[in-house]
C-alpha cells in the first residue's frame, strides 16, 4: 500500500448498512467509534509578559505529529503507514496505539498500582519546566541592566522552539534504538545534554549577563544558549509524551495530562517566580534575611549548577532503573514513515480551508503585539521590581483554572470563533489600558517602592486580559479540535496548533524589534548633538549632554497595534468566523491507495 496522501475537497462517499451516503474511510481503519478531544496546548509566557510566569501570548506546547514506528537497527523494510485511522486520544495520538486489554488479562489497573509511572511523569514534566522558567526571567534580568529592546527582540527567538517543534517531531518519534527504548532513545541522551550544559554555563553565564558597570549582556551568547535549552526542552517533550501513552496503562493514560500540567507549571514557577524571588536582593532582605545583604540568596549561576546537577542525576536513575513497559506495547503499533508525514503535512496545508486559516490566524494577533510583548519591560524600566511582577503568577493561578471551565461551555458548540471575535476587541482596548498603566506607573512612585493600590489595579488589569487572552485561545482550540479529521487527528491537530502558536510569536518579535526605531530622544545638556544612534548617544553623554526621551515607541506601538488590531477585525474578522460555515469535507484529508 502506498504511504501517499491527497487532500481533496469533497471525498468519495459509499452507501452504509441504511442505504444513506457516509464518508469513505481508510482501508485499514479499525471500527471508530468516533474521536476524543485533543488535549489543548497551554498558552506559554512570552518574553515581556506583565507576568512572566502566567502566558499573555498563545505560544503553548504542541503535541507531535502522529506517531512514527522506526528504528536504527531496522531487521526488514518498515511498512508504511496503515494505520493512520484510529481512534483520537487526548493529545491527538491515535487509539490504535493502545488496543483494549485482552480477555483474561490483567485488565483494568488500579492508578495506584502505577503510581510509580505516574510520579516519574510528574517529575520529568517538572523537569521540562526548569528551562522554560529560566528563559523567561532572564528578559527581565536583561531589562535590569538597561538592555536595548532591539537586544529584546533578539533574544525572544527563544520561545520559538516549542512552536516549531512539529519541524523535528516525526524524526524523535521515528528513530531510535530498539534494545534501549523508543522513548528512552531520546529521553536519557537529551536530558544528559541539558545536565551537563546547565552545568557548564553555570560557570560562564555571570559573564554573559555582564557586570552592570560597563560591560553590558552579551545577548547574542545569552539567545544561543537558552535557545539551545529550550530545543532540548521541546525534544525532552516530545519523547515524554510519546512514552506517556505505553508508559500508563490504557485505564490510567488520562493522568499523563495532569502530569504534564501540574509538572509543567510546577516546573515553571521553580524556574521563574521562585528563581526572580530568590535571586532578588531586595526580596531576600525584606522578607527572607535579618541581616541585608548585597545580592539575593542564589544567584542564576548557583541555579543553573543545582539543576544541571538534578538533571544528570535523574536522567541516571531513569536510564538504569526505568524500563519501557513491553506489555503495553501493541502488537500492531501505528506505523509511518517521516517522508510520508512530511508530505502528509504538506497536502494538509494546500487545502482551501486550511490554508485560508492558516494565513488568518497568522495576522490575528498583531493587534495584541505591542501589549504582550513590550508592558512587562517597560514596567520594569519604569521601576518596578522583576519579583513582584513574577509574583503575580500566585493570584492568577486559581483563575487560570476557572477560566477554561467557563470558557469551554460556550465554545463547545457549533460556532467557537464566536468567542474569538466577540473578545478580540476587548482586548485590543486592555492593549490602551496597558499603555496608560505605563505612563502612569512613574507618576505613583515613591522612594519605598509602590502603594498597595498600585499592585491592585495591575493584578485586577491583568485578570481582565486573562479573561479576554483565554477566550480567545480556548475558542482557537475549540475550532481547531472541531475541524482536525479524525483519521490523522494528531498530525493535523498539531499542525494548527503550531501555525495558531506562530502567530503570537512573530508579532511579539517585531514589537520589541520596534519599540527602539519609533522612540525619539534628544540630547539634553548638549549643543548640536543627538541622540538617534548608539554612538550619537555615547557622543552625547561625552559633550557633558544626556540622552531624554521626548517620544516612546511603545506609546506609538500601542496606537498603531490597536489601529490594526481593529482593522482586522472588521475587514478579515468576518471572513474568519465564516470558516465555521464550512462543511466538514473542506477539512477532510483522504488518503489514497
Amino acid at each position: 500500500m502506498s504511504g501517499s496522501h491527497a487532500c481533496r475537497r469533497r471525498p468519495r462517499a459509499r452507501k452504509g448498512r441504511g442505504g444513506g451516503r457516509r464518508p469513505g474511510r481508510c482501508a485499514a481503519s479499525p471500527r471508530r467509534r468516533g474521536p476524543l478531544p485533543p488535549r489543548a496546548a497551554r498558552p506559554r509566557a512570552a518574553a515581556g509578559d506583565m507576568s512572566p510566569a502566567i502566558a499573555a501570548k498563545e505560544g503553548g506546547r504542541q503535541r507531535r505529529a502522529g506517531s512514527q514506528h522506526h528504528c536504527l537497527d531496522l531487521r526488514g523494510e518498515v511498512p508504511p503507514a496503515l494505520a493512520l485511522c484510529g481512534d483520537v486520544l487526548p493529545g491527538g495520538e491515535a487509539e490504535a496505539l493502545l488496543p483494549p486489554p485482552e480477555a483474561g488479562s490483567r485488565g483494568a489497573r488500579d492508578c495506584r498500582a502505577e503510581l510509580g509511572s505516574i510520579l516519574l511523569l510528574l517529575v520529568l514534566y517538572v523537569l521540562q519546566g526548569i528551562p522554560l522558567g529560566l528563559a523567561g526571567s532572564v528578559p527581565l534580568i536583561l531589562q535590569s541592566r538597561s538592555a536595548s529592546y532591539t537586544d529584546q527582540a533578539f533574544f525572544s527567538f527563544v520561545f520559538w522552539p516549542f512552536s516549531l517543534k512539529l519541524l523535528w517531531a516525526p524524526l524523535v518519534d521515528a528513530v531510535y534504538l530498539r534494545g534501549f527504548g523508543r522513548r528512552k532513545s531520546w529521553l536519557v541522551p537529551t536530558q544528559y545534554v541539558l545536565g551537563v550544559f546547565m552545568i557548564y554555563m553555570s560557570t560562564q553565564v555571570d559573564l554573559l549577563l555582564g557586570d552592570g558597570e560597563g560591560r553590558g549582556p552579551d545577548v547574542v551568547a545569552l539567545t544561543v544558549t537558552f535557545f539551545l535549552f529550550e530545543f532540548l526542552a521541546a525534544t525532552q517533550d516530545i519523547a515524554v509524551d510519546g512514552w506517556a501513552l505505553t508508559m500508563l496503562s490504557r485505564e490510567n493514560v488520562g493522568y499523563a495530562s495532569t502530569c504534564n500540567s501540574v509538572g509543567q507549571t510546577a516546573g515553571y514557577f521553580l524556574g521563574n517566580v521562585l528563581f526572580l524571588a530568590l535571586e532578588s536582593a531586595s526580596f531576600c532582605n525584606k522578607y527572607l534575611r535579618f541581616q541585608p545583604q548585597p545580592q539575593g540568596i542564589v544567584t542564576l549561576s548557583d541555579f543553573l549548577f543545582f539543576w544541571g546537577a538534578v538533571f544528570l542525576i535523574t536522567t541516571t536513575l531513569v536510564a538504569l532503573l526505568k524500563k519501557e513497559n513491553k506489555e503495553l506495547i501493541p502488537i500492531k503499533e501505528e506505523t509511518k514513515g517521516i517522508t510520508d508525514t512530511y508530505r502528509l503535512l504538506f497536502s494538509i496545508i494546500k487545502m482551501p480551508a486550511v490554508l485560508t486559516f492558516c494565513l488568518l490566524i497568522l495576522t490575528a494577533k498583531v493587534g495584541f503585539s505591542a501589549a504582550d510583548a513590550v508592558t512587562g519591560l517597560k514596567l520594569v524600566e519604569e521601576g518596578v521590581p522583576k519579583e513582584h511582577l513574577a509574583l503575580l503568577a500566585v493570584p492568577m493561578v486559581p483563575l487560570q483554572i476557572i477560566l477554561p471551565l467557563i470558557i469551554s461551555k460556550y465554545t463547545a458548540g457549533p460556532q467557537p470563533l464566536n468567542t474569538f471575535y466577540k473578545a478580540m476587541p476587548f482586548r485590543l482596548l486592555l492593549g490602551l489600558e496597558f499603555a496608560f498603566l505605563v505612563w502612569w506607573t512613574p507618576k505613583v512612585k515613591h522612594e519605598g517602592g509602590f502603594p498597595v493600590y498600585y499592585y491592585i489595579v495591575v493584578l485586577l488589569s491583568y485578570a481582565l486580559h486573562q479573561i479576554t487572552l483565554y477566550s480567545m485561545y480556548v475558542a482557537i482550540m475549540a475550532f481547531n479540535a472541531k475541524v482536525s479529521d479524525p483519521l490523522i487527528g494528531g498530525t493535523y491537530m498539531t499542525l494548527l496548533n503550531t501555525v495558531s502558536n506562530l502567530g503570537g510569536n512573530w508579532p511579539s518579535t517585531v514589537a520589541l524589534w520596534l519599540v527602539d526605531p519609533l522612540t525619539v530622544k534628544e540630547c539634553a545638556g548638549a549643543q548640536e548633538q543627538n541622540c538617534g544612534t548608539t554612538v550619537a548617544a555615547e557622543l552625547c553623554t561625552k559633550a557633558g549632554g544626556s540622552c531624554v526621551t521626548t517620544l516612546d515607541g511603545y506609546y506609538v506601538e500601542s496606537v498603531i497595534c490597536v489601529i490594526l488590531g481593529f482593522g482586522w477585525w472588521f475587514l478579515l474578522g468576518p471572513k474568519f468566523k465564516k470558516l465555521q460555515d464550512e462543511g466538514q469535507s473542506s477539512w477532510k484529508c483522504k488518503r489514497t491507495n
